[in-house]
Formats: C-alpha cells, structure tokens, sequence
C-alpha cells in the first residue's frame, strides 16, 4: 500500500487509518512511560513505610487546601 495522499486512499483504507491512529493514541496516553524503570531500594522502603503507616494509622496528612493555603493559592 503505497498511497501518497489521503484522497488516494479507498474509504476502507482510510477508516483502517484512523482506528491505527486512535489506538496508537490511546496507547501513548494511557501507557506508563516508566514501566521499565527499576525503584531504587531505598525508594522502595519509603514507599512500603509510607504505606504501612498509613495501614497503621500513623501517617500524618494534610488537605490540598491547607496544602493551597501554604502555598498561598485560592482553593
């Protein structure tokens, strides 16, 4: 399939264009550009901490609207 215009493209074929392009679309929004990246160990026992704390009880939070006053945007 050597077409060098969208006008030389058949209606099938051009259908078949935009459902490669939606998905190939849809993959890049959605994908995780860091899926293949590795967690420093470090990094990672913060995060399972983090969780545990959490789990516990024992981990402090702050609202986004304190977090907006602090930062002194309008929330």
């Amino acid at each position: 399939m050597a077409y060098t215009t969208v006008a030389d493209l058949s209606i099938i074929d051009f259908k078949n264009l935009i459902r490669e392009t939606v998905n190939e679309t849809i993959t890049e929004f959605f994908s995780d550009p860091d899926e293949s990246l590795i967690l420093r160990e470090e990094v990672a026992e913060y995060i399972h901490a983090s969780i545990k704390k959490l789990n516990d009880g024992n981990l402090e939070t702050t609202s986004a609207e304190d977090v907006a006053k602090n930062l002194g945007l309008e929330w």
